[in-house]
């Protein structure tokens, strides 16, 4: 197995969610006629313990559960974890638009990848808000000598550069928080990647990026939502309302357990109720309640239909903030736990008044049938978005990279503590 480690380079992606840390582990498989595909060779899921809202909220659990998750996926594929891609989220996540201008080094005043990543960097160097620290400058578009609207302006010729970027950016002290809890396991961190950005590498293509797609991730405690048109990301967002908001909901209407609720949301829940009858009722015994209690399915739909329209409204008042509601001919996305309720497409296209559907990871291959579960779909997105850096991914990806200094410092100060 050592050997096969040296000769394959493995990818992890690790997603720290509010109710379930969730692991998964690739590698790229050349086929014989040169061409690559990520295949999946391992996932995992445990409970959290030690995160709210998208947030650490306890080093000791939040370590205890990653170490859970690390050592059940190691025993799985039979190799160490060394290194992994890390995603981050939660409410304290920001972005806004920067602008980056440089002059063309050159004396021919050709354009070449260095001038391309200082403009990027020229871009950065804007007044972050207090306690604030950047996570990803993502160029959208360049313009050359005027000329507006280039996607790639390398081997172009012009004497001065504009990129137009959107940062992304959130809380240091939560982010230093996460590094630590990853650190603290035995593992380095490759990077940290704001969720939302690799579920929407692994559920759209490139076409409907183009067109203008929204890509909704329902978690536990948060929903994160990405628009791209023209190829590029016009707008991130992260709402503190998820799929545990259904949940609680259930518990308080049908005056159940947590777990009952959770059941009952995952087995009978419907976001729509106009087309369940009445008649059709469900026994809570049947699903780990402590009495025989007869209730209406109808009612169930009524719950679960009323905070996912929540949502939904919250998802459609973040594309009426840039103009796009009703606007986007790829429609939307769905991925994430709170995605598997039953009639959420039926219902966005309802409400919403777009195309909808659900997102399963693109171009990637498994033997493990959590490839299809859309809970897993950001832990295989970090996977990939690992995979498209290691090989110098497209021209754009190049600088995708975050320059996160936090991570550095972080490090180094904490492996200072190790004894």
């Amino acid at each position: 197995m050592a050997g096969n480690k040296n000769k394959v380079e493995l990818i992890t992606g690790l997603d720290i969610g509010s109710t379930a840390i969730r692991i998964a582990v690739g590698q790229q498989v050349y086929h014989g006629n040169g061409n690559g595909e990520l295949q999946i060779i391992g996932a995992v899921e445990v409970p959290t313990e030690g995160v709210s809202k998208g947030v650490v909220s306890s080093i000791e659990e939040c370590v205890s559960s990653v170490s859970n998750v690390l050592e059940k996926v190691e025993r799985l594929i039979g190799v160490p974890i060394e290194h992994a891609w890390v995603g981050i989220s939660g409410t304290h996540v920001a972005s806004q638009e920067s602008k980056g201008v440089i002059a063309v080094a050159k004396s021919d005043g050709e354009i070449s990848g260095e001038d391309v990543e200082r403009a990027v960097e020229a871009a950065r160097t804007i007044a972050t808000p207090l306690n604030y620290e950047i996570l990803h400058v993502l160029p959208r578009t360049f313009t050359v000598d005027g000329q507006t609207g280039v996607k790639d302006p390398v081997g172009m010729t012009g004497i001065r550069l504009e990129v137009e970027t959107q940062i992304i950016q959130g809380v240091t002290q939560h982010i230093k928080n996460l590094t630590k809890v990853v650190y603290r396991t035995g593992i380095d961190i490759d990077d940290l990647v704001l969720s939302a950005l690799a579920v929407g590498e692994a559920v759209v293509t490139s076409r409907q990026k183009e067109l203008g797609v929204t890509v909704v991730n329902i978690g536990g405690a948060t929903t994160s939502v990405i628009v791209y048109e023209e190829g590029d990301i016009v707008h991130t967002a992260v709402l503190p309302i998820g799929s545990e908001h259904v949940t609680n909901d259930l518990a308080i209407g049908l005056r159940s357990s947590i777990d009952v609720a959770e059941k009952v949301k995952l087995e009978y829940g419907h976001c729509v109720s106009k087309n369940i009858s009445k008649k059709e009722k469900i026994d809570l015994s049947s699903v780990g309640g402590e009495l025989e209690e007869q209730v209406e399915k109808k009612y169930i739909a009524e719950i679960v239909e009323a905070r996912m329209e929540e949502i939904l409204s919250k998802v459609n008042a973040e594309l009426q903030t840039i103009e796009r509601s009703g606007l986007l001919p790829a429609g939307v996305v769905f991925t994430g736990g709170g995605a598997k309720i039953s009639g959420l497409v039926e219902l966005t296209k309802d409400r919403m008044q777009l195309p909808a559907s659900l997102g399963y990871p693109l171009g990637v291959s498994s033997i493990t049938e959590k490839v299809n579960d859309l809970s897993f779909v950001t832990a295989i997105g970090l996977v990939k978005w690992g995979s498209n850096l290691q090989q110098g991914g497209k021209s754009k990806n190049r600088h995708l990279k975050s320059v996160d200094k936090v991570s550095g410092q972080v490090r180094g100060w904490f492996k200072s503590l190790i004894p």
